[in-house]
């Protein structure tokens, strides 16, 4: 049996990452960079690439891992190439991969957010793992709604 947390997290983060892996599934490029919506708004590239990195971060943080490298304001430029898929699995398959024979220790505290920056406030391992799922979670709905707009119903 193991930890009750870390294995509702899985199931929780595992379900997100499958709307996103079913979100982008047989999209051309020019589909995954459009804009529906216009403007400023973000392509399906932008949302699943920094609901993916986020998700990473975040979750590295909640099990006690080293957060991996991260250029947030890179995530909004983000332009998908051929290749993109794997590399969404690539990183569905870290974020899972974090929670792999860990035991989640709440008292874990004091660690920084992505930045690293010593202005930002620590988190703890449980804010950045109800965080991880939440703003996963928020993603997964923007990602439903570009699709929408994309792919308007007849």
């Amino acid at each position: 049996m193991g930890d009750p947390t870390i294995d509702a997290a899985r199931d929780v983060l595992a379900e997100s990452l499958d709307k996103i892996r079913r979100g982008i599934a047989g999209l051309t490029v020019d589909q995954l960079n459009a804009k529906p919506a216009g403007g400023e708004t973000n392509s399906v590239a932008v949302i699943a690439t920094h609901a993916l990195a986020s998700t990473r971060s975040y979750m590295s943080i909640a099990v006690g891992a080293p957060p991996p490298p991260r250029d947030r304001p890179a995530e909004f430029r983000t332009v998908a190439a051929d290749g993109f898929g794997g590399w969404v699995e690539d990183m569905i398959g870290q974020c899972l991969g974090l929670l792999d024979g860990v035991t989640f220790d709440p008292s874990i505290e004091g660690v920084r957010t992505w930045t690293q920056d010593p202005q930002d406030d620590p988190v703890t391992a449980s804010w950045a793992l109800l965080y991880a799922t939440s703003h996963l979670g928020e993603h997964v709905g923007h990602l439903h709604m570009t699709l929408e707009l994309l792919h308007p119903a007849d």
